[in-house]
């Protein structure tokens, strides 16, 4: 096999022709064999085979620099620089990440993980390597979803106003996670037919300097605005905010591919290279179905199906279904998402009321302002989002939200640990970035029953809510425990004696082992759901330090600012003798691995707490 032959960086350079035409199909085979079995990002990066060769086979690395957007698609680029035999173990505990990891490579020039970051850090690169006087290539390779995203035009703002050399890859698959939607979009479907005004303007500009006083002409128009550009190519953004526009390419022709970045890089200055790619490339399911093998789990190859059939709702079923019976319910309730309607469920609520739903693009800031705007105007809106990338919009949720004491209902998903996508998904900051905002609630439900109750309640009150909730499998224990929403209260599920738990959302299933685990072990326990992380329940803290030697909290969250924290303070100042036991998530990001596996690791595993809280409480 060709493949046999790449074992480092630059092992591709050493290739004949012949060579390069199988390397495409041994990489893709190579990807749908491994990521069937480790699950992963496969339709992006089926996509990007030939763009990634070619980037390779005109690059020098690590010398040169390369700079994925998001990540999600650098598969092909982690097997050309000698990780090939890693894949067995990816994102797996231990193993290599599914993004771009600098701990991982030095042929990996920056850590990304999330959108629309990259000609910003490629910017930062090329301004570093002039300053040093030093000599390398920078490539950001950006896709049109992600292009949708404010950092991403802020950055295109700068490269032109800086005029450093730098080569900006737009690959043009026309999806970021779900179809990509706006005026860019639009833009970019215009720009897809535009080969021939590229051939008229070189023939132009090559005529004119063969003249006398040409070049001065040429320099003339690149100056002007040209009627026939705008009638050729509506908009033409790149080329008026003064950075070259090369393309559009067919992102699967390996030798013009090549041939248009050996261009780029002769350029002087920032230059957009428009590469068209088609997502999931050579796998039909993944070409007929992009969305779904975006991010899949272990799946038959022939068919396509999933390993694991999905036998319970997950808690983003559970927010779909309720959310569509509140819409029916008030007219004034609408739906939005950064780009991820199927990821949080909406698409349900997408195709029963299509007039109050709203796509934003990858624009978590401006989803929330929207959201603002809408909820000053008298209208409800729920905003769906994974928690890692409503920190995006945090400072819109201060000022245009809780300064104002709007009424929008954060819908946030994948709270806590997510497992195998790492560092970059874990959303284990929002109980303390949202906690910490004035006019904020809070809310965290222990199983899927409560997430709809919840999910009724934040609808009823005036002021923003925040309900968050794990990824995964809806629990569906305590069924029997399903006291009705009260604000600030939380709810007693043991009363007993010596030890008082406090469990946060889905920390509840951990705590339940722990309650037993400390019951064979001879200790009484009351276990209280938490029900709000803001406001706290300060008349169970107080009875819970009035009639426990111990209080324990668990959260999956970080630790500084979360619930424990917070209890702890209040807990201070009225019951000096009390002494608080905090779980959670200390100063470190969180590798990428399963749930339990991290669990395990952090020790917010029952058997682990179980023995802490035991020889805490021995102390005393």
């Amino acid at each position: 096999m060709v493949l046999d032959r790449i074992n480092q960086a630059n092992d591709i350079k050493y290739l004949n022709e012949a060579q390069l035409e199988e390397l495409p199909g041994e990489i893709r085979q190579f990807l749908i064999e491994h990521i069937s079995k480790t699950g992963g990002h496969l339709a992006s990066n089926l996509g990007v085979v030939e763009l990634t060769m070619a980037l390779h086979l005109v690059l020098n690395f690590p010398e040169d620099k390369l700079i994925w957007d998001v990540g999600h698609q650098s598969y092909t680029h982690k097997i050309l620089t000698g990780r090939k035999r890693e894949f067995e173990h990816l994102r797996q505990l231990d193993g290599i990440s599914g993004f771009p990891k600098r701990s991982e490579s030095d042929c990996d020039a920056f850590d990304t993980g999330h959108s629309s970051t990259s000609i910003s850090a490629g910017l930062g690169y090329a301004r570093a390597r002039d300053l040093l006087g030093e000599d390398y290539h920078v490539v950001s390779v950006i896709g049109d979803g992600a292009l949708t995203g404010g950092p991403a035009f802020e950055a295109l703002n700068n490269a032109a106003e800086l005029q450093t050399n730098m080569i900006i890859v737009l690959n043009d698959n026309k999806m970021s996670i779900s179809e990509n939607v706006g005026g860019l979009s639009q833009h970019l479907a215009s720009l897809r037919t535009a080969e021939a005004y590229q051939e008229f303007k070189s023939g132009v500009h090559n005529s004119l300097e063969r003249l006398p006083y040409g070049e001065r002409v040429v320099r003339r128009i690149r100056k002007t605005k040209s009627s026939l550009k705008q009638l050729l190519i509506p908009g033409m953004i790149f080329e008026n905010m003064g950075i070259t526009y090369l393309g559009p390419v067919d992102g699967h022709n390996l030798m013009d591919l090549v041939r248009i970045l050996r261009e780029a890089k002769k350029v002087n200055g920032a230059v957009v290279v428009h590469v068209q790619t088609e997502k999931g490339r050579g796998y039909q399911p993944a070409e007929e179905h992009p969305d779904r093998f975006h991010g899949t789990g272990p799946f038959d190859i022939p068919s396509g199906q999933p390993l694991v059939k999905k036998e319970k709702p997950n808690y983003t079923d559970v927010f779909s279904t309720v959310i569509t019976k509140i819409a029916a319910k008030d007219d004034r309730v609408v739906a939005i998402t950064a780009a991820m309607a199927d990821g949080t469920g909406l698409k349900r609520f997408r195709a029963e009321y299509p007039a109050r739903f709203f796509d934003v693009g990858i624009a978590e800031g401006h989803a929330v302002t929207f959201a603002a705007g809408l909820a000053a105007a008298g209208m409800h809106p729920v905003f769906a989002v994974y928690s890692s990338f409503l920190q995006r919009g945090f400072d819109q949720i201060v000022h245009d939200i809780c300064m104002q004491n709007l009424s929008v209902v954060f819908a946030v998903d994948r709270a806590g640990l997510v497992g195998a996508d790492g560092e970059t998904h874990q959303g284990v900051f929002d109980l303390s970035y949202l906690g910490m905002i004035p006019n904020m609630m809070v809310l965290a439900p222990k199983n899927k029953w409560e997430l709809a109750d919840m999910l009724r309640f934040a609808f009823r009150q005036e002021g923003p809510v925040a309900l968050r909730y794990p990824r995964g499998t809806a629990y569906d224990g305590l069924k029997e425990h399903r006291a009705p929403i009260v604000y600030g209260q939380s709810e007693w599920i043991f009363e007993e004696r010596q030890i008082a738990i406090f469990a946060v959302g889905n920390m509840m299933e951990e705590a339940l082992k722990v309650h037993e685990l400390l019951h064979e072990r001879g200790y009484d326990c009351s276990l209280i759901n938490a029900r709000f992380v803001k406001p706290l329940d300060y008349d169970a803290l107080r009875k819970a330090a009035s009639g426990h030697l111990l209080v324990v909290t668990m959260e999956e969250n970080i630790l500084r600012g979360g619930f424990g924290y917070a209890a702890a303070a209040f807990l201070s100042e009225v019951d000096e003798t009390v002494k608080v036991l905090h779980f959670g998530i200390d100063d470190q990001f969180v590798q990428h691995g399963t749930v339990s596996q991290l669990h395990v690791r952090i020790g917010l595993d029952a058997a682990s707490m179980t023995d802490k809280i035991i020889e805490t409480y021995q102390k005393l």
